[in-house]
């Protein structure tokens, strides 16, 4: 549940959460709401003695609550308590503060919000396009993201049929085909670009985008082709279909006169995200 993650800002704030398609909820981080509603400088232990004093009162808020590894700051998942949207709202309840008709309200907006998205699922993209142009990417930058999140879908749909379902299957494959065209892993071409825990496509030029969504569009229809059963011919599936991007890349390279594999990252020459929402796309991997 944990990789359908988001981060949402309320009033510049940080606040972590989780999509449960199963039941179809949000779960948010307690500390987090602790946080915005105290604006204490140590949200942790105001969360840890207000939860005991719940705990003493036989509340069920915290009986209710669970722990998902999450992102913390220092980009490293670690367990950390979460709520639904209900017992979010008890815990308010429980916190003397100004803030928490607003936030409230906040909460109330995303859970609409969502509802919306699975009602009309292009409203998703709708709000990534307005989050992108926000944070300054051109709108040629932006088509070309869209149609890689699309095109990503069909992949990761095509691998479910295969009997892909472990996360970290999804992962090792994503390398393989990543390698196949670029030839790094994803971790190592994140490294090239000195990223740590930011998206790697996010940080694709144009070329480097196309590229990669021609490797994943490859391996869709090669593995449709292929019928593959398990990890090991959904592999060769992905390899071949990294090497096609991998033949056009050269192909290219050639012609430029240069490679096409850069160095360079979003922040170079974007602003950062802080003032804008920072929410993840569904069905990418963060830690890919």
């Amino acid at each position: 549940m944990e990789d359908n993650f988001a981060i949402q800002l309320f009033e510049g704030k940080k606040v972590r959460i989780v999509w449960d398609e199963e039941q179809e909820k949000y779960y948010f981080s307690v500390v987090d709401i602790v946080q915005v509603l105290t604006e204490s400088d140590n949200p942790h232990v105001y969360w840890r003695v207000l939860k005991k004093r719940l705990h003493d009162e036989g509340n069920e808020t915290v009986t209710n609550c669970n722990a998902l590894k999450l992102p913390a700051a220092d980009g490293k998942r670690r367990l950390t308590d979460v709520a639904d949207l209900q017992g979010i709202f008890r815990i308010i309840q429980s916190i003397p503060s100004k803030k928490a008709e607003p936030v409230k309200q906040w909460l109330a907006q995303l859970g609409e919000q969502r509802i919306d998205q699975m009602i009309d699922p292009e409203l998703t993209f709708q709000m990534a396009v307005e989050d992108y142009r926000r944070q300054g990417y051109s709108d040629k930058w932006i088509n070309e993201r869209m149609r890689s999140i699309e095109m990503r879908k069909e992949l990761t749909d095509e691998w479910q049929r295969a009997g892909i379902t472990e996360h970290k299957d999804f992962a090792i494959l994503t390398n393989v085909l990543t390698k196949a065209w670029s030839g790094m892993t994803t971790g190592e071409y994140k490294r090239h670009k000195g990223l740590t825990k930011e998206n790697l496509r996010d940080n694709m030029t144009n070329v480097e985008l196309a590229l990669n969504t021609l490797a994943e569009v490859a391996t869709t229809e090669l593995s449709r082709q292929r019928n593959p059963k398990g990890m090991l011919e959904s592999q060769q599936a992905a390899q071949a279909g990294g090497k096609v991007a991998k033949n056009a890349r050269e192909d290219l390279e050639r012609q430029l006169g240069r490679s096409v594999i850069s160095s360079e990252k979003a922040s170079d020459h974007i602003h950062p995200i802080e003032e804008g929402k920072a929410q993840e796309l569904p069905f990418e991997d963060k830690d890919e």
